[in-house]
Formats: structure tokens, C-alpha cells, sequence
């Protein structure tokens, strides 16, 4: 302790004697370590972060796993919460209909608690204030409970809510109380009108409680028996086994493992789907249920964010290596002075290992001091990252003990790897010549050279492969922003409304959404109005599966749906190739009625079908279906794969669709996803979305919208009120995040590296001031002087470049799913980077080369 002790006195009057070598080393670790603990922080947070329940290595979800998928009719709803669906052959998934969870719940002795939940769901609220849209987790009435959570204020929900004769009760988050009702103690008791049903609010949870599906927001809990009152889609189909919606979480007993819990809960499951009141399988196809640990099964959204995550850490990593290369750099040239120092401590009696944990000791000071400087600039980076993506980034971001263990152990890991070799280095001095009036030997200086040209040839070699990655990161952002979406995206106001969730019926709903139109197109600076299920590029994607008469081998083909209201082309600008457009007739044809669905009439029977609905197609429809051939007049019958994941109602018991138009081919959910055939169905009802072409800026128009709207209809929420250009921008948040971030680490990757060049040269210049002085003695010009170092540095920054190139083009073939209209090894971005690395090299190598051209010869022939 006391030569400890001793050390820490020497290294920081040694480093005091530098300050400005200090400066640059710790400034240099910090920008490496802060970079590294900023994307580790929020790594922890999306993908290391434990769950926010009691002893949550005990919980355990229910996946089922099975040979074929179930016969007969089902339907499934999945909210992510534990990946998607697996379909085709050996499928599986994580949802359960009711009866098994209750089943499993009262017959599976493993477990000492199950519960199950669903959603959230998208409800309305009012009651407080303004009416808005809330996000509600449907849960048993033992979640709280058998999760062991608890709540801030009043009581949680208990087995007693979850039943149809109890009074309908509702958990706010902490959150949403803090946001909607101030954190007022005076919210308990209240009651709220969630889709028009009164809530009594009967708790508050404690801040920790949050949505167990990582990433995933909610604002309250419900119990499951509310569902058929709230009206909920997915959850009113009835208790039967063809509606699977629950996720079930199951908590083992003491001394009950994975295996016996797991062949338990089968055993009740095979039952239930082959002997239950409607056989779903067969024995050989052996259905079966699988348990993971909650921690890793309920991965959320997490899947949105690990791979850009991963992309980063490996660049900041790099980046990290990119400093401990520059320090040693710095080290070694800094060691090449102290020989003299080091031989007088070898010659007093200092061991060479007394020497050697003197200077690991210098550069750990060094590392922990860049640590230190860098969890300053790490939380300036997250606070900036996460408000770059605040409005779609669901994780909080803070420090906890895994963070400050990593900065703790990179200082340290950093200090050894950077110190090491500069140390062992200064140990090694050979005393006969160090001792001499010159400071260093020609062979020692030779070596001292070639490690650093090494360590300078490695970190250009590592700006390049990041270099690479960001350019091919910028690339794609900047190829998914220039797409043409097939409709004129500017002066676009959207929002949305769902008057069903206040009761509104059909006609009620067809009269609100024509009156509201009206409204809005009288508005000044509106040029058009309409409304439709969906917005194009908003993520959400309605699918189906059609036949097409007269065509033997379009059968049950896949097809996307579009269901538009009135004069949509015009206010898109999408243009109209054939045919017509929807007119007020079209609607009335396509309101649900309640005749049943017909087929198309096969050859030799009767037309006597109900006149079919008009629809129009896109291009690429055309094109698939209708190559040379007229497809005006054509007849669609609807498959049996109807899937909707957006908004809106669709008559999936009209008649068949006739096609009576043909438009251009325009981007749906996203700008990545191929252009599919598409069929635009006219708008019969249900939730949907208003678009509003203005002829100033859209973001003008929201009071006076909000302002219709609340006179029209008091209570009627209106969300999501955002511009056709920032609904784009949402879908890019992911791409844009990624390549700005890793665009500015490729810079600071680039200038770390350059630094090293720099000093490395800067050293050779002043380590060569005698010999550059007897050259120029001997008649060298200037540019003579300049072609020395310069080429030097460059042959350098080439060789780096080199083997950064062949490095990068094996590494950014792993990003390829990233990616969009380039490819992992795309030549021009490769080229571009190198061009650019090699001209800052040179702006670098020209600085201590322009120093050396100003050599006087006299005094360099007295140097040293």
C-alpha cells in the first residue's frame, strides 16, 4: 500500500509536468469511454433491464408448439409482447384462448399463481378534461397479485373486479396520473368514461409498474371481464376456443422446475385442444406448450431496436480501441523521452517490475480520469440520443449499477490495454545508452517508429470500417427519403377519429363523417378533404385473400386492402389510369347489410346476385393479374385469409367487388415494403382517418380542426393530429437514428485517427530536427522536406486504408437486412470513404510537414 501510495504521488507530479499531454490523453479516453457507456446505457435499458416484478426469475411464460396449425376456424390477436406468430409447418405462438388460461389456472399444481393479459387496447376516455385515446392492459384479476405488484396510492385490481356482475374498475399507471390528472390524490374515486362505459379509478400503481412487455406504453389496467362491455374487437368474440388473445404468465412453485412445470401444463393443454368441446388438432400432431423465463420470452420491442443497437455498440467499440491506440501512441513517444529518467531509477536500484507498475499505474490514472470525463459526457449524449428519438423511443434511459460497472471496468480494461506495451517498453531501456547525453538509440528509436506506425495504420484501418458503415447507413436513409410515394405528400393535415367507441351505429357514423368532411372543406386554406380506414404510410396494413374470375390459377392469392372514402385520389393526387372513380353510389352498394356473402356465380347459373361492389386496383394489380387484357368489369370474390391490422370496417359479407378503375401505384404501410397488388374498397364506417390538402402549411389548421371537431361532437376524441410529412418521418425515426448516429462516431472515429497521424509525425519531426537540419545543410529544398513527411504519413494512412477497406467489406455484409437500394459492399460508398480518409490523412501528415520545411539549419545542427 505505502509503494502504492508512492506511485500515485510520482505519476500525478509527472503528469502535472505535461498538462497538455495530459489534456489530450484524458480528453481522447473520455470521448472513447463516454461514447461507449452513452450506447451502453441504452442498451441496458431496451435489452438488460430486469422486469418489474417479484422474484421475476420464478415468472414464466406459456408458448404453444405444434406439428400443424388448428383445424377449423380461429383468430388470433398478437400484440408482440412475446414475437410474432409462426405459421406453416411446425407452427407456434403465445397466445391462448380463455378456457385453457382458466383450465391451466385451475388444474396445473406447478405454478403457484397464474395470470394472463392482452393488449393494450385503444380506448377512449373522458370524464377529464378533453376527450382523448389511452392505451388500457386488459389482466386477470390476479395480475397484480400473482406479479407481485404494487400500487402508490388506493388498492389494486383483485379477483373480484374480474367478473361480469362487479362494477367496472380501472388502475391508473403512475405515469398518466402524473400527466392527465397532476398526481391529484383527489383522482381516487373518480369516474371516467372509457368508450362510454363509467370507471371507477380505484388505484394508482407504484412508479416501477409498468408494462412487463419491454418498450410497450400503457396508461391503465382493466380486468378482463370489461372487455365485452368496452366493446374491444379482439376480446368480444366470445369464451371459446376459436379466439386465442391471452398471453398467460405462470409462477413456479418452490422447488418445481422448468420441465415438471412444463409437461404439467401439457398435459391440460393436449387435453383441452383434442378432447375439448371442439376438437382443434390430432394427436400426431403433437401440440404442446413450452415455458421461458419471462425475462427473456417478453421481448416486446425490444426487436425494433437490438440490431441498430448491436451496430452501434460495435462502432463505439471500435472507437474505444481507436483512443487506447492513440494514447499508446502518445505513451510511447512520451516513454522515448523518459529513457533517461527510466535508466536513473534501473541505475539507483529500481526492479524493472517496481518500473513497470509505475507507468501501468500513470496510465491508469490516466483511464480512470478519462472515465470520470467521460460519464460527464455520457449523460450529455444519452439526454441527446434519446431526445432525438423521443417520440418513439418507449424506454427510460437512466444509470444503475450495470452502467457504472462498465465505465469501471472499461477505465480499467482501457488503462491496461493502452498502457501495456509503452510500459513494458520503458522497463526494457537498455541503461549503457540511455545513460549517454542523447536521449535515444537509433534501434530504439526504429521500433518505437514501427509500433506507432502500427497503431496508426490500425486506427485508420478502423475509421474506414466504421466509415463504411455509416455511408451505407446515410445511403439508405437518403434512398428512403427521395422514394416516390406514389402521391403528392405536401400541405397534408391528418388525424383520427372512432366514433364507434361512443356507440355510434352505421348510418350515424356514414352522417358524421360526410358532415364532418363538409365542415372541414369550408375551412380557409383547405383545397380538399376526405377520410379513409387508414393513412398511406402510417404502418398499419390491411390484407386479404381474393379469387379473380376467369383466371384458374388466381386463386385464394394474397392481395392488400385499401378502403378509401370520397374524392381520396383527388385529395392524394394519386392519378386515375382507366376508368372512374368512387362515386356516393359506390358507398351505399358497399354498406354492410345483412344479407349473407354470395360467391361469383358459376357458368350457367343465374345472375340473380346482388349487384357487386365496385372497387378500384392499382397498377401493380394490373400487372399481375390483367397482363394485355382489359381489367374493367373484372369480378373479385374474397378468400378466407381476411387480416386487418388498421382501423376502419370492411364488409367481408358484401358481394363480390367489380373492378371499375385503375390508379398509380402508391406506397401503403411503409416505404421499404414492395409496391403489392392492391384493391381500394369504398369506406363503409368504423374508426378512420381524415386527410386535409391545404394550400399553406397544414400545422396552421390543427386549432381550427380541434375546434370543429369539439363543436360537432363534444366528447369524440381526435388523435394523432400530425402532418403527411412528419407521419414519414416517424417511419424513419429507426434509419435516421442510426445514421446520424453513427455518422457522427465515423467522424469522431476519423478524427481520433487523424490525431494519431498527427502526432505521430509531429513526433518524427522533432525527433528528426538534426537530421532534417543537415539535409537541408546538404541543399534539400523545402518540398524535399514536405515529400518526406508527408509521404511518410500518407504510405501510413494508405496502408490503414488498405486493410480497413478488405475489412469493411466483410463486415457490412452482416447489415444487409438494414439496408434499402444498396448494397453491403457498394463500391462508390467504399471508394468515397477511402478518397475522404486519405484527403483529412493529408490535411493531418501537412501540419508537422509545413513545421519541418521551416527548420533553420544552424540551430538544428546544435539539437540536442
Amino acid at each position: 500500500m505505502n509503494t502504492l501510495l508512492q506511485d500515485l504521488r510520482y505519476g500525478i507530479r509527472m503528469l502535472a509536468k505535461s498538462p497538455g499531454f495530459a489534456a489530450i490523453a484524458i480528453l481522447t479516453l473520455a470521448l472513447g469511454i463516454g461514447a461507449n457507456t452513452a450506447i451502453f446505457s441504452i442498451i441496458d435499458a431496451v435489452m438488460l433491464r430486469s422486469l418489474p416484478v417479484r422474484n421475476p426469475g420464478q415468472l414464466v411464460v406459456l408458448k404453444w408448439q405444434a406439428h400443424n396449425h388448428w383445424s377449423g376456424s380461429t383468430e388470433t390477436s398478437s400484440f408482440g409482447d412475446c414475437g410474432a406468430m409462426t405459421r406453416g409447418a411446425n407452427p407456434s405462438g403465445c397466445t391462448f384462448p380463455s378456457p385453457i388460461f382458466k383450465q391451466i389456472r385451475a388444474q396445473v399444481g406447478a405454478f403457484s399463481d397464474v395470470a394472463a393479459f392482452a393488449g393494450p387496447a385503444h380506448l377512449e376516455l373522458s370524464g377529464n378534461g378533453v376527450a382523448s385515446f389511452v392505451e388500457g392492459e386488459i389482466v386477470s384479476g390476479n395480475y397484480f397479485s400473482a406479479l407481485g405488484l404494487d400500487t402508490i396510492l388506493g388498492r389494486p385490481l383483485g379477483s373480484g373486479d374480474d367478473s361480469l356482475s362487479a362494477s367496472p374498475a380501472v388502475v391508473l399507471s403512475y405515469a398518466y396520473w402524473q400527466n392527465a390528472f397532476g398526481g391529484s390524490k383527489g383522482a381516487l374515486g373518480r369516474t371516467i368514461l372509457l368508450n362510454n362505459v363509467p370507471f371507477t379509478i380505484v388505484g394508482v400503481a407504484a412508479p416501477n409498474v409498468g408494462n412487463i412487455s419491454p418498450g410497450k406504453t400503457l396508461h391503465l389496467f382493466l380486468p378482463i371481464a370489461m372487455v365485452p362491455r368496452l366493446g374491444i374487437d379482439w376480446g368480444k368474440k366470445g369464451e371459446g376456443l376459436h379466439n386465442w388473445w391471452l398471453v398467460i404468465l405462470g409462477r413456479l412453485k418452490r422447488g418445481v422446475s422448468l420441465q415438471q412445470a412444463q409437461a404439467a401444463a401439457t398435459v391440460v393443454f393436449r387435453d383441452e385442444v383434442l378432447h375439448g368441446e371442439k376438437s382443434l388438432s390430432k394427436p400426431q400432431d403433437d401440440p404442446r406448450i413450452v415455458l421461458v423465463r419471462a425475462q427473456e420470452g417478453l421481448t416486446g420491442r425490444r426487436g425494433v431496436y437490438s440490431k441498430q443497437l448491436y451496430v452501434l455498440m460495435f462502432a463505439v467499440g471500435m472507437i474505444l480501441l481507436i483512443a487506447c491506440a492513440n494514447v499508446a501512441g502518445l505513451l510511447l513517444s512520451r516513454a522515448a523521452t523518459r529513457q533517461k529518467e527510466m535508466a536513473v531509477r534501473l541505475a539507483l536500484g529500481a526492479g524493472r517490475t517496481r518500473v513497470l507498475r509505475q507507468l501501468l499505474t500513470e496510465s491508469l490514472m490516466l483511464s480512470l480520469a478519462g472515465g470520470a470525463v467521460g460519464v460527464l459526457l455520457a449523460y450529455w449524449g444519452v439526454h441527446i440520443i434519446t431526445a432525438l428519438i423521443s417520440r418513439r423511443f418507449p424506454f427510460a434511459v437512466s444509470p444503475d449499477w450495470r452502467v457504472l460497472s462498465f465505465v469501471l471496468g472499461a477505465s480499467i480494461l482501457t488503462g491496461i490495454l493502452f498502457g501495456l506495451a509503452p510500459a513494458l517498453r520503458g522497463a526494457r531501456v537498455d541503461l549503457t545508452p540511455a545513460l549517454k547525453d542523447n536521449v535515444a538509440s537509433a534501434q530504439g528509436r526504429s521500433r518505437a517508429l514501427n509500433l506507432g506506425g502500427f497503431l496508426v495504420m490500425a486506427q485508420v484501418a478502423l475509421s474506414v470500417v466504421i466509415l463504411t458503415g455509416a455511408g451505407l447507413l446515410v445511403r439508405t436513409l437518403e434512398n428512403l427519403k427521395n422514394i416516390n410515394p406514389g402521391f403528392d405528400t405536401r400541405n397534408v393535415l391528418l388525424f383520427d377519429i372512432d366514433p364507434a367507441l361512443m356507440g355510434y351505429k352505421q348510418a350515424q357514423m356514414e352522417n358524421l363523417y360526410t358532415d364532418l368532411r363538409d365542415r372541414l372543406a369550408a375551412l380557409p386554406g383547405v383545397v380538399s378533404v376526405s377520410y379513409s380506414a387508414d393513412t398511406l404510410l402510417s404502418d398499419d396494413l390491411s390484407t386479404s385473400t381474393v379469387d379473380i374470375e376467369g383466371q384458374p390459377h388466381n386463386h385464394d392469392v394474397p392481395v392488400d386492402i385499401f378502403s378509401a372514402g370520397p374524392r381520396f385520389l383527388h385529395t392524394m393526387r394519386i392519378p386515375l389510369l382507366e376508368g372512374r372513380a368512387f362515386t356516393p353510389a359506390d358507398f351505399e352498394q358497399a354498406a354492410p347489410k345483412s344479407a349473407p356473402a354470395t360467391t361469383l356465380p358459376k357458368s350457367g347459373q343465374s345472375n340473380a346476385a346482388p349487384a357487386p361492389v365496385p372497387v378500384l386496383v392499382n397498377k401493380a394489380f394490373l400487372r399481375r393479374f390483367f397482363a394485355n387484357q382489359n381489367p374493367l368489369g373484372g369480378r373479385i370474390a374474397q378468400g378466407h385469409g381476411f387480416s386487418q391490422s388498421g382501423h376502419g370496417t370492411i364488409n367481408t359479407n358484401a358481394p363480390s367487388w367489380q373492378i371499375v378503375g385503375v390508379i398509380g401505384d402508391t406506397k401503403y404501410n411503409n416505404l421499404r415494403r414492395a409496391i403489392h397488388p392492391t384493391i381500394y374498397v369504398p369506406f363503409v364506417g368504423g374508426s378512420g382517418s381524415f386527410e386535409l390538402r391545404t394550400a399553406t402549411d397544414p400545422a396552421s389548421l390543427i386549432p381550427a380542426v380541434r375546434s370543429i371537431v369539439d363543436k360537432m361532437v363534444s366528447n369524440l376524441a381526435l388523435s394523432d393530429l400530425r402532418t403527411q410529412q412528419r407521419s414519414i418521418d416517424d417511419l424513419l425515426i429507426e434509419e435516421r437514428f442510426v445514421a446520424r448516429l453513427s455518422g457522427f462516431f465515423a467522424m469522431l472515429a476519423l478524427g481520433l485517427a487523424c490525431i494519431g497521424l498527427y502526432g505521430l509525425l509531429s513526433y518524427e519531426v522533432a525527433r528528426r530536427t538534426r537530421e532534417i537540419g543537415i539535409r537541408m545543410a546538404l541543399g534539400a529544398q523545402q518540398r524535399d522536406v514536405l515529400r518526406l513527411v508527408v509521404g511518410q504519413g500518407i504510405i501510413l494512412a494508405a496502408v490503414g486504408a488498405g486493410v480497413g477497406v478488405g475489412v469493411a467489406m466483410g463486415v457490412t455484409r452482416y447489415m444487409a437486412s438494414m439496408l434499402f437500394d444498396v448494397h453491403a459492399n457498394d463500391p462508390v460508398t467504399i471508394a468515397s470513404v477511402a478518397i475522404l480518409l486519405l484527403l483529412v490523412a493529408l490535411a493531418a501528415c501537412y501540419i508537422p510537414a509545413r513545421r519541418a520545411t521551416r527548420v533553420d539549419p544552424m540551430v538544428a545542427l546544435r539539437y540536442e
